[in-house]
């Protein structure tokens, strides 16, 4: 349980008021706001809720055992204090401030090929794997990894499918992209190398381009990013070339 004491006593009220529903419409909503914004505020209202829980079932007890005893105190209700909304407004402020601090350090720190590929990379959707696809069994088995995000075993079951055709540029263009979805640049772009080497009936040849221009500019290799992505008839090499044109 995360210590509760390094919140303030005002917050910890308006916690309090929370958890008994005391808070009003537009308090409430943005304390759940603050909530999906700051995980470890939600841990430590959480963490507040079993203290509290414990707290009355203590004074449960005490009730009980009193009732044959002295009358106990009243509890006095607590008056809302003011401007709640402001102080949980001002929280929010302060962590979507860090929030954005955090991010921009990554933006500014990233060089802008980086930008670009983070933007634009997403895996080639892949193929349907069905029923009447059996006479290509072992390569739709890895489709199947591979449409399952799995891509280490894609790549290991299409790459002994790879060694007995290497000239296959199916096989070539879907090990180079599994490459990429798992982050291994440099592996995938002798596959993906080749398998732009296809004749002009390769039904994948434009995504190829793509995703080869994409993983050279992953290396910051421009000048063979621009080449490639020039050749690719794809929307999104369309609009990565310019922006590098800027």
């Amino acid at each position: 349980m995360k210590d509760n004491s390094t919140i303030s006593q005002e917050l910890l009220e308006i916690i309090e008021r929370y958890i008994n529903g005391s808070l009003s419409t537009q308090e409430l909503k943005d304390f759940n706001q603050l909530i999906e914004l700051d995980p470890e505020f939600k841990q430590q209202v959480e963490d507040f809720k079993t203290v509290l829980k414990g707290d009355k079932n203590q004074s449960l007890k005490k009730q009980i055992e009193g009732i044959n005893g002295e009358p106990l105190n009243p509890t006095v209700k607590k008056q809302p204090k003011p401007k709640v909304r402001f102080l949980i407004v001002k929280i929010i402020t302060a962590v979507v401030a860090t929030i954005i601090a955090v991010g921009g350090i990554w933006f500014f720190s990233t060089p802008e090929n980086e930008k670009l590929y983070v933007t634009h990379f997403k895996p080639d959707p892949g193929l349907p794997t069905t029923a009447s696809n059996s006479k290509n069994l072992k390569f739709y088995d890895g489709m199947t990894n591979y449409n399952n995000g799995e891509y280490d075993l894609a790549i290991k079951k299409w790459s002994t499918l790879q060694q007995r055709n290497p000239e296959n540029d199916t096989l070539n263009y879907y090990i180079g992209v599994a490459y990429l979805a798992n982050k291994k640049i440099i592996e995938a772009i002798p596959y993906l190398e080749h398998s732009v080497e296809a004749d002009d009936n390769f039904i994948f040849l434009d995504d190829a381009y793509l995703y080869l221009g994409l993983a050279y500019l992953k290396e910051s290799n421009l000048d063979l990013a621009k080449k490639n992505l020039t050749i690719s008839n794809t929307e999104p090499a369309k609009t990565i070339l310019l922006k590098l044109k800027r």
